[in-house]
């Protein structure tokens, strides 16, 4: 195990999912879905995330759903999601949640706070399949200081098969100093207690 390692987050991907800092407990996959499913109007590509997308905003229940579909990339050879794309549309579904608050991601960056994810548990109860449509259903949970929980929920445009489950924490680290903040942005912390189910 190594004790001094540091993550360092440049941009709004994942970079290396590493064991120390993760946990994700992946249960058995019992049954394959249904393929033929109606696909939705996907949202603009992450190159367009400059504009604001007006159809992506916070849903009942304090959920915000974002789109999905299952491409050939995101898929393994045997034509299921690979499980680090569920990540990946997890972020995605994250970083659109806040725009459709008012916090822009690169507002934050520019204030020297990053969000690097600290704990992570996902729990796979269906693989999704090459060409089927979901939705990510996140939902901002509760501050405590710096740190913000979110969950997640991975489900079948007909709200019927539930795929993935998971839980995030992140927390807020000064760019600078590679050091957790004290304190979040104040607009920023406001706008997220304003929004968190707790």
């Amino acid at each position: 195990m190594r004790s001094n390692f540091t993550i360092r987050l440049t941009n709004l991907k994942f970079y290396n999912i590493v064991k120390d800092y993760f946990k994700i407990t992946i249960s058995g996959i019992s049954k394959l879905t249904d393929q033929s499913k109606q696909s939705p109007q996907l949202p603009k590509l992450p190159t367009s995330a400059i504009e604001s997308d007006q159809s992506l905003q916070a849903q009942t229940q304090r959920w915000f759903e974002y789109p999905v579909k299952a491409q050939p990339h995101h898929t393994d050879y045997a034509g299921n999601v690979w499980h680090g794309t569920y990540l990946t549309w997890m972020e995605e579904a994250r970083v659109e949640y806040l725009r459709s608050i008012g916090i822009e991601f690169a507002d934050l960056v520019a204030l020297g706070c990053d969000l690097p994810v600290i704990e992570l548990s996902l729990r796979y109860h269906l693989p999704i399949r090459l060409g089927v449509s979901a939705i990510v259903k996140t939902r901002l949970i509760e501050t405590k200081g710096v740190r913000i929980n979110w969950d997640y929920e991975i489900q079948s445009y007909d709200r019927q098969e539930l795929f993935v489950t998971g839980k995030v924490v992140l927390v807020g680290v000064d760019r600078e100093k590679g050091k957790i903040m004290r304190q979040l942005p104040p607009a920023f912390q406001d706008a997220l207690i304003k929004h968190a189910i707790v």
